[in-house]
Formats: C-alpha cells, structure tokens, sequence
C-alpha cells in the first residue's frame, strides 16, 4: 500500500578473500580483511586486520582519533596501556578500546605462543576525536546472548533480537558472533542505511534470500540503501555448522586523513598528533 514503510532485504554486493602475509616481526601473518584505502566506501569502518602474532609483534605503540574492537580467536594477548590498564583476554574474549584524544598501548601474545586475532578501527565522528580514551573488556562467557533453533548469537555490541549489549561506543555499532548449525538460519535486523558486512570464520555460510554461498574466510559486503524504512539479513549455514561476525555501523560522512596509528579528518590534524606524540602529551 502506497504510505506503507518499506523493508529492503540485505543481499551480498562484494566479496573479499585477501591472501595472507608475512608481517611485523618473524612468525607474524597478516591478512587485511579493510585494506583503508577507500574510507568512504567502508565508512565507518577503516580497516580490519587478521593477524596470527607471536610475541613483540605489536610493541608499544599510539593511537588517536578512533576506537578498536580485538576478537581473540585462538591463544590469549595480554595488552598495558598509558592510563596504567593492564589485562588478559582469552580466545572467546573481545576488547574495545576507544583511543580519543591519545593512548599508548602494547598487545602482546603469551611468551612461546601465536595468538590468533582480529582487529577492526572504526572511525569517531569529528566532534569525538579528541574524546577521553577508555578500554573495555568483552568476557565471551559473560556476553548477551540471543538463541533461535540452532543458532546461538553473541551480541558485542548493539541489539539483535530482544537481546542488547551494554557495550558502550560512540558509533553505533552492531557487532555479532553467531554460531549456525547446518540447515539452520537467522533473521538480523538492521538500519536501512547502516554499511554491513559479514566475515566467515568457520564453514559455509549462506547470505540473503538468494543464498549466496560464502566460504570460510571470507568477507562478504552487503546491500544498503536510504529508500526504505527497515531491513534485515537473512544467514544461514547450507550444509555443516558455520561460525559468522556480523558488524553494522552508521556511515559518518566526514573526510578521513590516515597518519600510521592516527585517524583524524585533515592532515593538519595529523601533524598535530604527531606533535603531541613526540611531546609526550598521549
């Protein structure tokens, strides 16, 4: 009916498999799921990094100008801060640091052991650069958790279902680890305008009503649009079990200047964080 608010069904538009690379320091590989170098196609996203890191892969090191969430999915990374933080999290765990205006931080895999991560910036609007830093921590065993018949969905931030996160970002953010037994599915509502995309990391999923097959590592871009009220994903596992991270955010529409670990909206910004870096005021 004409007045009727449309709902846009979420199909798959772009799918990325990277290759891995030798990285930082011997035993490092890294794979650069966002490569950052079309922002304003990724918005609010700016890069996501899988990385199997030994020890002193990530040495102490600055950021400004944007949060991260780190997903551990195999071994245990311990991680010290400026603000005198210091903390292990665990395969199952997660952490999202807000860098704002500054921070120093180190993360670093358990002495003889790979850990095997993910890593993913998301961008702060220009009014919450120089925002106060805060780390939290993301305990899987403590994370909310929707269940639908053979699904079960860990919710780091945002809302799925009945179910919310007291996560707390600047962005909003939907972040979900959905664990999806074969021949099962589940319906993930989303803003009609927010940039999503999901990322296998076991088995075969199958995304939006057409079923598109995506294989485990890959990175698979979903449809959007600003002519609906509402709109949902469809995903699902064809064959065997498959695990899938869903991530959906806001497109902040602002101009990115990228400074190594610094991500600001000009290069007069960066130049600035450079200098408060080397002066010692992070």
């Amino acid at each position: 009916m004409i007045g009727e608010p449309l709902s846009f069904d979420r199909e798959v538009s772009r799918i990325d498999d990277p290759v891995a690379m030798a990285g930082n320091v011997p035993g490092h590989r890294t794979r650069r799921l966002i490569d950052g170098i079309d922002p304003a196609f990724s918005d609010p996203f700016l890069l996501m990094a899988e990385d199997w890191m030994p020890r002193d892969t990530f040495a102490t090191h600055p950021h400004r100008g944007m949060e991260t969430l780190t997903l551990i999915l195999d071994g245990a990374v311990e991680h010290a801060d400026s603000a005198g933080n210091r903390g292990l999290i665990e395969a199952g765990d997660a952490q999202w640091m807000t860098a704002g205006r500054g921070v120093m931080h180190e993360e670093n895999a358990l002495p003889g052991t790979t850990a095997h991560t993910l890593q993913l910036w998301i961008n702060l609007a220009a009014r919450d650069k120089l925002t106060a830093p805060r780390y939290q921590t993301l305990r899987g065993t403590e994370m909310p958790v929707r269940r639908e018949r053979g699904v079960v969905i860990k919710l780091l931030s945002g809302t799925s279902g009945a179910v919310t996160s007291a996560t707390m970002n600047h962005v909003p953010i939907t972040a979900i680890d959905a664990a999806i037994d074969g021949g099962s599915s589940f319906e993930q509502t989303l803003a009609p305008d927010d940039n999503a995309f999901v990322l296998v990391i076991e088995g075969e999923a199958a995304i939006g009503r057409d079923k598109t097959q995506v294989r485990s590592g890959a990175l698979a871009w979903l449809t959007r649009t600003d002519a609906a009220a509402a709109s949902s994903v469809l995903i699902g596992a064809s064959s065997g079990a498959a695990r899938i991270l869903l991530f959906a955010g806001t497109p902040l529409r602002e101009p990115v200047a990228f400074g190594g670990p610094f991500v600001m909206n000009t290069a007069a910004e960066i130049r600035q964080a450079f200098a408060d870096y080397r002066s010692g005021r992070f």
